[in-house]
């Protein structure tokens, strides 16, 4: 059984720009839970042809049951275009005329899988693509390898969205990186890097470790606290892979770009401000230290 998108579906959904935008996909939720809440289609091609969002095989199955040569190439040509028509990121939802933030369907992995994310649309010009959001404590970050791979909790909440995914997009694009804090004082900083990369030449990224590479180094009040991760494979608690005669992971409460051990720990324990622990809090040492965890985070990139 097979439901269709509509704009309206899902929290304060926003219509297409000026042309109707509908895709078809498989019923339910997406992988780690997370809702399928927007998508920027191929417009009406895709909902003439009842092509599914895993259809790019689907496509010639459907050509070969029809006469004619022609036919056939028609069906392939149209195949082709709405394969093109998937956007890639944030930066491909904004340039389709999705300009409000919110939660859009994205495919690093190619047609047949949609994930979603959320798109900053309005910091500094928008389109970017949030790949950890924290804000209220109500997701466990404290979580192990295969779900830092493939990314866990929803769109529209706290989430991570998987380091498989972060290196597919950092393997067809140039991003900068920016990374936006606040603590429980509403005070606000951020530092911003101008490259950002995930195991960019690995023949496997998972055997790499899903290096991390930053470089570029600009200031927004927090101070750099990540250029000392870079070059560092991501460490959790079942896959120790930091510098330190310990596991960095374990000790730190979280998970993360581990050297021996951090100055930033984005996916510590939620600790709500100022903790007599050390350094397993939600911390960016460079801005409040190893003994206060932050209220928000976001971690998004933008293709430049």
């Amino acid at each position: 059984m097979r439901r269709r998108w509509s704009p309206g579906l899902g929290p304060t959904a926003p219509g297409p720009p000026d042309h109707e935008s509908r895709c078809w996909f498989s019923a339910g939720e997406g992988r780690g839970g997370l809702p399928q809440l927007r998508g920027a289609g191929p417009g009406r091609l895709a909902r003439a042809q009842h092509i599914t969002l895993g259809g790019c095989s689907l496509g010639r199955s459907l050509g070969q049951q029809t006469s004619g040569r022609s036919e056939l190439n028609w069906q392939h040509e149209a195949l082709e275009k709405f394969c093109l028509q998937q956007p890639l990121d944030c930066d491909d939802i904004y340039a389709q005329g999705y300009q409000e933030d919110g939660v859009y369907l994205i495919y690093p992995s190619g047609p047949s899988v949609p994930v979603p994310v959320f798109c900053d649309m309005t910091t500094t010009g928008g389109k970017w693509t949030v790949f950890q959001k924290r804000f209220n404590g109500s997701v466990s970050f404290f979580r192990g390898w295969n779900d830092y791979k493939l990314g866990f909790g929803r769109a529209d909440g706290e989430y991570w969205l998987g380091l498989q995914n972060l290196h597919l997009l950092t393997l067809k694009q140039k991003y900068e990186l920016r990374v936006d804090l606040e603590d429980f004082e509403n005070n606000t900083a951020s530092a911003k890097y101008a490259e950002f990369s995930i195991s960019p030449n690995a023949v496997s990224a998972e055997e790499d470790g899903y290096t991390l590479y930053v470089a570029g180094f600009e200031d927004g009040g927090a101070g750099d606290s990540l250029s000392y991760h870079s070059g560092q494979k991501f460490s959790t608690f079942d896959r120790d892979q930091d510098l330190f005669v310990q596991n960095c992971a374990a000790l730190s409460s979280g998970a993360f770009w581990f050297r021996s051990c951090h100055f930033a720990n984005l996916n510590g324990f939620y600790l709500g401000g100022s903790h007599l622990s050390y350094a397993n809090g939600i911390n960016w040492a460079q801005w409040k230290g190893f003994y206060y965890s932050l209220k928000r985070t976001e971690m998004k990139i933008r293709r430049t």
